[in-house]
């Protein structure tokens, strides 16, 4: 019996070179009603991104040709699209460059179908909960300066107005990216997990609110009285400051 799918259901760019599994996870997903747009390759896969305009991409990593983590970084350079991975088992080297690269999840093969609808619908849901505004596209991956600082996100290197670099840990710099690329954004500590560790959760050792404190004391002229990393009471936090971008 086929299946209608809305046309306001959730769209899924689903890549993958196996036959098999393209096939019977397409017909999965429409069965739970999101609409699917298949590909066997990375490039059947920008054809359809030039084409359609998908919410989320899955994303097989090893693919004959162009692997997935080249279309991933591809994506990143030039859209916001969440990106779920298609891992193998022994793809854990894999994984964790998919995840620095800007990957938002990942599920290893074999997977039960029902995790990976799981795992789709969640980082939707954490997709569309951020507030809307001039977010500055998180493929943009140049300098940005704010408030006479200036953030280098292909290096991961924060300088100040003297030149002089300031040593930033993994936590505080993907804090930090969170905020400069959604700036005068009330974000919300739940928003702020999920822009910054995904399923990295080591990379954050208690809580929000403890990295945010150690990254006042590193951009703050006074952290007892922030004026960029504010706090919004029953809020979350708020960037306040305009962030341009540095040739």
């Amino acid at each position: 019996m086929s299946v209608i799918v809305s046309d306001t259901a959730a769209h899924i760019l689903l890549v993958d070179d196996h036959r098999d599994i393209r096939e019977t996870l397409a017909r999965y997903l429409e069965r739970h009603g999101l609409r699917v747009t298949a590909a066997e390759d990375a490039a059947a896969a920008r054809r359809a991104l030039r084409a359609t305009a998908p919410d989320l991409v899955l994303l097989d990593i090893m693919m004959p040709g162009e692997d997935g983590l080249s279309l991933c970084r591809h994506l990143r350079e030039t859209t916001d699209l969440p990106i779920i991975f298609l891992t193998a088992v022994g793809d854990a080297m894999e994984r964790v460059i998919g995840l620095e690269m800007g990957a938002d999840d990942y599920v290893t093969k074999p997977f039960e179908p029902r995790e990976l609808l799981a795992r789709v619908r969640a980082v939707l849901r954490r997709s569309r909960s951020l507030p809307a505004g001039s977010a500055v596209r998180r493929g943009e991956n140049g300098r940005l300066g704010f408030n006479g600082w200036t953030l280098d996100l292909g290096r991961r290197e924060l300088t100040g107005a003297d030149g002089v670099a300031v040593s930033l840990s993994t936590s505080e710099f993907l804090l930090l990216e969170a905020f400069v690329r959604h700036p005068n954004m009330v974000l919300t500590r739940d928003q702020l997990l999920d822009l910054t560790k995904g399923r990295a959760a080591e990379v954050f050792d208690r809580s929000i609110d403890n990295q945010v404190s150690r990254l006042r004391r590193k951009v703050e002229a006074d952290p007892r009285n922030p004026i960029l990393i504010k706090t919004v009471w029953g809020g979350g936090y708020c960037f306040a400051a305009d962030v341009s971008a540095r040739p």
